[in-house]
């Protein structure tokens, strides 16, 4: 499974870990690293100090490769790549901002960048700001989406015939057929979410965890499409939210029903009510919480078992 993604990363499959907020801790991405993929530390749910001792624990608990990501739209951006740096971290994935914030400072400090975009548009300023890589992510990802809402199946083929730079699939990939699918676009890797929120090594509350096992194909929405674009499983918040968008509640109710540490309250907290239970819209096909290790081998079996059935 070489390729430029495997190259740029020294991974051995092309196949990395997202960087999710309350899941992504050290413990996840050293698992998904030591199985010979790319771990990512969340990096959008900790402070700088807590990044700092997350980092170090990674560092302490495998030698390969790993990465942060970084929203670039957080106030304390700039602390948190500064720790990063510090802790001799040389892959970043930002997200969720400007590539061009940080860009040339981390490849001036020999670092890898990969950019998060949602569009055509998105991905040409990642490549000319220099980014080495972006990851195109459709809209049946988790968490939060491009307003756009393009689907990855869409998205990826237009990144790969307009871009130079290699291109890696994000957005309801959850099994070994996602990840042929994607490839067969023109990635070069995929970047996996809410399958690996729902492994015995992620933070994430086991509430949470068995939310994602119980959501079908029709149990995931799409909120807060005035502020900011979020896909979340249904639940009594979530309705409540979808509701107020079609009363008309304008930018600044909408931020005072969501600004409530939502998202740590439903991943981390395990609140099933009252928070944000961000998945993507490939729930339906997770029906356990496995180890990372467990699943990569079924990952890895699947998408041979797909080849093998293409080639009959």
């Amino acid at each position: 499974m070489k390729n430029r993604i495997t190259e740029l990363l020294n991974i051995k499959y092309p196949i990395i870990q997202a960087g999710m907020v309350w899941v992504s801790g050290w413990k996840l991405a050293t698992a998904v690293s030591n199985c010979g993929g790319l771990g990512l530390i969340g990096a959008g749910s900790m402070k700088p100090e807590l990044l700092k001792e997350h980092l170090q624990k990674c560092k302490a608990a495998t030698t390969n490769p790993f990465g942060v990501n970084i929203p670039l739209l957080r106030k304390d951006a700039g602390e948190l790549v500064k720790v990063s740096l510090n802790e001799d971290v040389k892959i970043f994935f930002t997200s969720a901002g400007n590539p061009n914030t940080f860009t040339s400072l981390l490849k001036e400090n020999g670092c890898i960048v990969v950019h998060i975009v949602a569009n055509l548009k998105y991905g040409l300023k990642a490549q000319e700001a220099g980014c080495d890589a972006v990851v195109g992510e459709g809209v049946e990802a988790g968490g939060h989406n491009g307003s756009d809402q393009i689907t990855t199946f869409c998205l990826i083929p237009q990144l790969v015939d307009k871009l130079h730079i290699p291109v890696i699939a994000a957005g309801g990939i959850v099994d070994g057929r996602g990840m042929l699918a994607a490839l067969s676009l023109g990635a070069e890797g995929v970047q996996i979410g809410t399958r690996f929120a729902a492994t015995s090594e992620s933070s994430a509350h086991e509430n949470y965890k068995q939310e994602i096992v119980k959501a079908g194909d029709q149990d995931t929405t799409l909120a807060f499409k005035k502020i900011g674009l979020v896909r979340m499983i249904k639940n009594d918040f979530a309705i409540r939210a979808m509701k107020a968008e079609n009363e008309g509640w304008n930018e600044a109710q909408l931020r005072e029903l969501l600004s409530t540490k939502r998202e740590h309250a439903g991943i981390f907290e395990g609140d099933l009510v009252e928070g944000e239970l961000e998945a993507g819209q490939g729930v339906g096909l997770i029906n356990d919480i496995p180890t990372v290790k467990d699943l990569f081998e079924r990952l890895l079996k699947e998408y041979n078992l797909a080849t093998e059935n293409l080639r009959k």
